[in-house]
């Protein structure tokens, strides 16, 4: 306490000051921050759906289109299976809950059962005397496969909405086959329906170069070749190859960027689509290879030599916008399942004026017990304290506006607990001074160790909250989530004001005045 560092000061002044300029633009009108210039701190905390209202859909799986591409899964794989074993297999029939086979020779029908045997769980697969082959859905499968297309389905959502983790939507599964979409601060649902409802889903194919577009559209169409169209040239279509060379599964990374001054989609694979695109460019290189999401191609590039870096670019006529939203539907991932709007709409707080005023009051009044308590119980020390805890919650908010987190009422309660926390850190400390002063030490002798004996205790009561915020950050979803990060930030904030703030302050006093007593 005899010391203080002079760089320690200017961290403390240096971060004291970003924390009163970023968290300064809550005090203006939404309106008049927007128009502050963009080199000044102009983000603002916003409020949750239950203080400020939003967007609310209600969305729908398309569980026949779920059904479909399982189905689809499933011939693929018979297919594959029956063809490493020589068998010849082909597709007779089938509707939305089997599919029905049929082997070309009979007399494998029973290396055909032996096969098959336990290909899929969610399947019944029998294989009669004359060769067909059934494969249909079992009642437990399909509920079971619903349910994990609808989880993963809202792991998804929540990626798109909310890649940061701040803005705590609500997003929950109704009933069977519907999923509940709320997101706080958003009027215009336009943007977010198109987010929503985008599949996603990227592929990676062939280019049919030996069938001819005419001859493609007019019906004659080779097997396992397809028809899609493109997107560069509306209305104009290309002939693929029907396999899938590469899927969007196997993205580990997708960003907008520019490639020759074009706004452009990076993206790089993780270490099994790396190999697996290495391979295609090399096996394939002269041939064109065809960039499908949700059925509609992209571009179709010439594979000029073997990619093994494991990392491209996605061109076409793109917007600096429309990349970005790409890039963040592709880092979220392809939804398991197509999604329709059933019901949209924007609503009003529920709880919200109510709950602003009441925590109006509630801050005003817990505010000036706390600095009441604080100066009655130790003078000059609480007084410090009471500034201690201001900055405490400018820099708290200062944090939350540079983060664009969504202040709800869970969050207002994380922060209502950082202010605890932080008057009890400060109380520790002068405690401590306290009962240093009764064992007869000086006064700079009693602040200076009363502050180094607290900060272990300060510690490790901080340490054990930030881990169970942390848990309830990474582990918690929705309020939850925003609770735990509120707090591990305000934990943050609180060690920086009691260890540093707090005996700056001290510090500054008591080589300034040199009092004889402490008041305490």
């Amino acid at each position: 306490m005899r010391y203080f560092p002079t760089w320690k000061i200017w961290i403390v002044v240096l971060v004291s000051v970003l924390g009163l300029a970023f968290a300064a633009p809550n005090l203006l009108s939404r309106d008049l921050a927007r128009d502050l210039p963009t080199w000044l701190p102009h983000k603002q905390v916003s409020l949750g759906l239950d203080l400020s209202g939003g967007a609310h859909l209600l969305l729908q799986i398309d569980e026949a289109a779920w059904r479909e591409g399982r189905l689809a899964w499933l011939e693929g794989n018979v297919r594959r299976t029956l063809r490493g074993e020589r068998i010849g297999v082909r597709v007779i029939g089938g509707d939305d809950d089997h599919r029905q086979f049929a082997l070309r020779n009979v007399d494998d029908a029973d290396a055909a059962a032996r096969e098959l045997d336990g290909l899929a769980d969610d399947f019944t697969i029998t294989v009669d005397e004359t060769g067909t082959i059934i494969a249909a859905f079992t009642e437990e499968g399909l509920e079971a496969g619903l349910g994990d297309a609808i989880e993963r389905t809202l792991e998804v959502l929540r990626g798109r909405i909310d890649p940061d983790g701040v803005l705590e939507p609500v997003i929950t599964r109704q009933g069977r086959d519907r999923i509940l979409v709320q997101v706080p601060g958003v009027d215009d649902t336009r943007v977010l329906r198109s987010r929503l409802g985008q599949t996603a889903k990227l592929t990676f194919h062939l280019v049919d170069q030996d069938t001819s577009i005419a001859a493609a559209e007019a019906g004659q169409l080779p097997v396992g070749s397809v028809l899609m169209p493109g997107r560069e040239q509306p209305g104009q279509n290309h002939v693929l190859r029907a396999e899938i060379l590469v899927t969007g599964e196997s993205l580990e990374s997708a960003a907008a960027s520019f490639d020759q001054g074009r706004p452009v989609v990076a993206f790089s694979f993780d270490g099994v689509g790396a190999a697996r695109f290495c391979d295609v460019t090399t096996e394939n290189v002269g041939r064109l290879l065809a960039i499908v999401l949700d059925g509609v191609v992209i571009s179709a590039p010439r594979i000029n030599g073997p990619i093994c870096q494991g990392s491209g670019i996605i061109t076409g006529s793109f917007t600096v916008f429309e990349t970005q939203e790409l890039a963040l539907l592709l880092r979220a991932g392809a939804l398991p399942v197509p999604l329709t709007v059933v019901e949209e709409r924007t609503v009003g707080p529920t709880l919200g004026a109510d709950s602003i005023e009441a925590g109006k009051v509630a801050a005003a009044v817990s505010f000036a017990a706390v600095i009441v308590f604080m100066i009655a119980c130790y003078g000059t020390l609480g007084a410090f304290a009471n500034v201690a805890l201001i900055t405490n919650l400018i820099l708290l908010m200062g944090l939350l506006s540079l983060l664009q987190a969504t202040l709800t009422l869970p969050g207002i309660a994380g922060i209502v607990l950082t202010v605890g926390m932080a008057v009890d850190a400060n109380v520790l400390i002068f405690e401590r001074i306290r009962e240093e002063m009764r064992h007869g030490r000086t006064i700079l002798n009693a602040v200076e160790t009363g502050f180094r004996r607290a900060m272990t205790t300060i510690l490790d009561a901080n340490i054990t909250t930030a881990v169970a915020a942390f848990l309830l950050f990474f582990l918690g979803s929705g309020p939850v989530r925003g609770f735990g990060a509120t707090l591990a930030i305000g934990i943050l904030t609180s060690m920086f004001t009691a260890m540093l703030l707090t005996r700056l302050l001290t510090h500054l006093w008591l080589a300034r005045f040199r009092p004889k007593a402490l008041g305490i």
